[in-house]
């Protein structure tokens, strides 16, 4: 017997899920009967049919654009992106303060974010400020489904980057402490932004960080980077404040090491987990290639109370990088010694407990840092740091 093929439509089949139950969702579906000699069971949007006689086979064809509908509205509700200006986030313990422009966050620090001395890292510290940043331009209805960046920049293809970065650490927090991270957005030149963090005790107040951060545009397709188009001015410029929370910003040009530094750690190379949305190497793991070049004894006993870094590229999945770190010796004593009795001043050192002679085995206080991409005929940079250091204060042996 030949074959039999022939297309019919058919009214949709009414599923249980409340998208179907949405009249203007209703479509109608081709389906092709080929003609056979068995019997076949198919089965329909979740229904099954069986038929007998010339033994028909049902292909049920789902329109491309049903699917896509599908996966959008469950992304859209897994995220649930506002629209519009919140003032409070309860799943993050978020709220909108200075005058509707500024955001604060209640976090915890976590057991994954200490290092073995139980305080948080520089790393878990960075990974906030990141973090609030996003969630403030969250609340602010303004977000798109970029990383960070609002509907006026996803219609021009504009992504942020991060230009410097400048963070001021007066102490750690500890494992388990209750934190309140503030942060707010102000003008930087006709083309930027500033972002500013303060990091502060929920308990007492007590500041235990600062960081401010220059950003610019950046067009996705051509990484070129883009003057500020008037549509983005205007969503984001409402939300601009003066203040600053490192009120006296040391912008001295950070110098451009070269092979004779005096660490070095060769063959870097990026992995998948290293890169984020933008599809390039996130800015905490810079730090992280930048502080394991210092040698683990110094890192020991001292702990970083400033970092500041000047990007100057992105660093992508197939690069190879090289980092840099150079002392500068002429620090080695300044801003160690501690005030005590009417102004006598003592060596840190005789207070830990490390005698008289301690003070002159300081090391240096301040490094210089270069990370850059090794090429075949020249390196590039990718980003200038400078840390600055202090000696971590032990249990001190008698009582003042």
């Amino acid at each position: 017997m030949a074959s039999l093929a022939c297309y019919v439509s058919f009214a949709p089949i009414r599923c249980s899920s409340n998208r179907d139950n949405n009249p203007n969702n209703q479509q109608l579906n081709s389906m092709k009967i080929n003609g056979t000699s068995a019997m076949s069971t198919t089965k329909i949007e979740g229904l099954t049919q069986s038929s007998t006689g010339l033994g028909t086979t049902l292909v049920a064809v789902t329109s491309r654009a049903e699917t896509e509908y599908n996966t959008n509205t469950k992304e859209q509700t897994r995220q649930n992106i506002p629209t519009e200006k919140q003032l409070v986030d309860p799943y993050r313990q978020g709220l909108i303060i200075d005058n509707g422009v500024g955001y604060r966050q209640t976090v915890v620090i976590r057991s994954y974010e200490v290092g073995a001395d139980k305080t948080a890292t520089l790393e878990s510290i960075l990974n906030l400020l990141q973090e609030t940043a996003l969630n403030h331009v969250w609340m602010s209805g303004l977000l798109s489904d970029g990383f960070g960046a609002t509907h006026g920049m996803m219609k021009n293809d504009l992504i942020w980057v991060v230009t410097r970065l400048q963070v001021q650490v007066d102490s750690y927090p500890i494992w388990g402490e209750v934190l309140e991270v503030d942060t707010w957005v102000g003008a930087s030149g006709k083309n930027g932004m500033r972002r500013d963090w303060v990091i502060r005790s929920h308990e007492t107040g007590h500041v235990f960080a600062r960081g401010t951060s220059t950003w610019v545009m950046m067009n996705q397709k051509t990484r070129r980077l883009s003057k500020m188009p008037e549509e983005v001015r205007g969503e984001i410029s409402p939300w601009f404040i003066t203040k600053k929370a490192i009120p006296h910003d040391a912008s001295l040009k950070i110098k451009k090491l070269d092979d004779k530094a005096k660490y070095v750690t060769t063959n870097l190379k990026p992995k998948r987990s290293d890169l984020d949305m933008n599809h390039h190497v996130n800015n905490v793991k810079y730090v992280r290639w930048m502080l394991e070049t210092i040698p683990d004894k110094y890192l020991e006993s001292h702990q970083l109370s400033s970092i500041t870094l000047e990007y100057r590229r992105e660093c992508g999945r197939a690069d190879i990088v090289q980092s840099l770190c150079d002392p500068e010796e002429d620090e080695v004593q300044q801003g160690n010694d501690i005030n005590i009795l009417n102004g006598f001043s003592l060596p840190s050192d005789i207070l830990v407990g490390r005698g008289l002679m301690g003070s002159f085995d300081m090391g240096p206080m301040k490094f210089t840092h270069l990370l850059q991409i090794k090429g075949e005929r020249e390196n590039e940079e990718i980003v200038r740091g400078r840390t600055t250091w202090k000696r971590k204060i032990s249990t001190i042996p008698f009582s003042i």
